[in-house]
C-alpha cells in the first residue's frame, strides 16, 4: 500500500505525460480525488496544448471563459491545503496568462488570500477596471483583517510594556497587561491537571498619562519601490495599529524618487495602502529630509527606514545624514524588509555602512517587530535580536 501510494503521489508531480511510464509498473488507477488533484494541476503544468489554460508556455494563449477557471480555483483550494494552494495560484497567474483575469469580480471571490499576489494587484491597481474596484478592495482587506490579527495585540502589548513602566493599575485591560508579572506572581497557581497556570491576579500596566510633549515619535519611512511590496503590506497595518495608540505620534511617509506623507490615511490600512504607488526608483536620502523636520525630541524619537537600500539618489550624503541623526539621539533602525520568507535582496555595502555606524540593519519577520519595538521603546541593546534575526 505505501508503495503504491508513493508511485501515485510521483505520477501526480511528473503528469500525465508520465502516463506511459507508470502502465508499465502496474501502478492502479489513480483514486476520483486524486484525479482530481491531476486534472487541475494539468491545468497548468502540462506541456501539451490540451486541457490546460492555453499554450502551458509563456504568453497568454486563449485560455477558457471565467466561469471555467472560476471552477478551477474551486477545485485547486478543495483539494490542496492553503500554502501549496497559494503556490499553484501564482503559478497559474505567471505560466498560463492569467494575470490579467485577477481583476475579475468572480474570480478574486475565489482566491485564497495571498500577500503576494496582493503585492502584485496594488502594482497594478492602476489597471482595475471600475467594476472589479469593490471585489479588489474586498481582497485587499482580507489581507490586511489576517495581518492585523496576528501582529495587533502583541504590537500593542509590546508598546504599553515599554512606554508605561511607572505603575500599575487595578483597571483590567487586555492591551495593558503586564503579562511577565502576572505570570511570575502566579506560577505557585500552576494546576498540573489543566496543565496550564490558573491566575488568582492579574497585572496591568497604569495607562499612559504622558503628556503631548514627552510621548515618543514613530516615524516609519518606508520604500515603495516595486520590490518591497510585501514590506509595504506588513508596515501599512503596523502603522495604523501605532497610529491609534495615543501613547505615540505616528507619521508615516512612503517614496521612491517622490515623497508622499500618508498621516492622514492611518485611519484605515486598506486606504493606506491604497495611498502607496509601488514601482519607480528610489531616492532615500530625500525622504529622509523630509522626515527630518518631525523629529522634536530626538532622545524620544524612533526612527524606521524601511528599504532594500538601492539608493538612487545621493549615496554618501543619505549615510552622512543617517549617521548625523544617530548622533543627534533620533533611535534609528533600517529593516530591508518587514516580511515573510526567504532572505532578501538589498544593497549589502549599504547595509554594511550603516551597521558599522552602529545603525542595526537587518531583515525582520511581522512576528518579530513586537519584540524589536519593545526593546527599543525601553532603551535597550537589540544587536542581539538583530543577530538572531539574521541567523534565522
Amino acid at each position: 500500500m505505501e508503495q503504491t501510494q508513493e508511485l501515485q503521489r510521483w505520477r501526480l508531480i511528473l503528469g500525465q505525460d508520465s502516463d506511459d511510464r507508470f502502465s508499465k509498473m502496474n501502478m492502479p488507477a489513480l483514486s476520483e480525488e486524486q484525479d482530481l488533484m491531476d486534472k487541475a494541476l494539468a491545468a497548468i503544468y502540462n506541456k501539451s496544448d490540451s486541457g490546460g489554460f492555453g499554450s502551458g508556455g509563456k504568453g497568454g494563449g486563449h485560455g477558457p471563459s471565467n466561469p471555467q477557471i472560476s471552477r478551477w480555483l474551486g477545485d485547486v483550494r478543495t483539494l490542496f491545503d492553503k500554502e501549496l494552494v497559494k503556490v499553484i495560484q501564482n503559478d497559474a497567474m505567471n505560466r498560463c496568462g492569467l494575470k490579467q483575469l485577477i481583476f475579475e469580480p468572480e474570480l478574486l471571490e475565489n482566491i485564497e488570500p495571498d500577500i503576494g499576489l496582493a503585492s502584485t494587484i496594488l502594482t497594478l491597481k492602476e489597471m482595475i477596471p471600475k467594476r472589479s474596484k469593490d471585489s479588489v478592495r474586498e481582497f485587499i482587506k482580507k489581507i490586511v483583517e489576517q495581518i492585523n490579527k496576528l501582529l495587533e495585540q502583541d504590537i500593542r502589548r509590546a508598546v504599553t510594556a515599554a512606554v508605561n513602566k511607572r505603575a500599575h493599575s487595578p483597571i483590567p485591560s487586555a492591551s495593558a497587561m503586564d503579562y511577565k508579572m502576572t505570570i511570575s506572581r502566579n506560577l505557585k497557581h500552576y494546576s498540573p491537571e489543566l496543565k496550564t497556570i490558573v491566575p488568582e491576579h492579574f497585572y496591568f500596566f497604569e495607562r499612559s498619562t504622558t503628556s503631548a510633549a514627552n510621548r515618543w515619535t514613530v516615524i516609519l519611512d518606508i520604500d515603495q519601490s516595486g520590490s518591497m511590496g510585501e514590506s509595504v503590506i506588513y508596515s501599512s497595518v503596523v502603522s495604523c495599529v501605532l497610529a491609534s495608540m495615543s501613547a505615540l505620534k505616528t507619521r508615516v511617509v512612503a517614496f521612491d524618487t517622490n515623497i508622499v506623507d500618508l498621516t492622514e490615511k492611518c485611519d484605515d490600512p486598506v486606504d493606506l495602502l491604497y495611498g502607496f504607488q509601488l514601482g519607480g526608483g528610489t531616492d532615500i536620502d530625500k525622504s529622509v529630509i523630509y522626515c527630518q523636520q518631525y523629529i522634536e525630541n530626538p532622545k524620544k524619537t524612533l526612527f524606521f527606514l524601511i528599504s532594500d537600500l538601492e539608493e538612487g539618489g545621493n549615496r554618501a550624503a543619505f549615510v552622512r545624514r543617517m549617521g548625523e541623526m544617530k548622533a543627534s539621539g533620533v533611535t534609528v533602525v533600517c529593516l530591508l524588509a518587514l516580511a515573510d520568507g526567504g532572505r532578501p535582496y538589498y544593497d549589502a555595502q549599504m547595509a554594511q555602512k550603516l551597521s558599522s555606524m552602529g545603525i542595526p540593519s537587518f531583515a525582520c519577520s511581522p512576528q518579530k517587530l513586537p519584540e524589536l519595538l519593545e526593546r527599543v521603546l525601553k532603551g535597550q541593546d537589540i544587536s542581539d535580536l538583530a543577530n538572531d534575526i539574521e541567523k534565522k
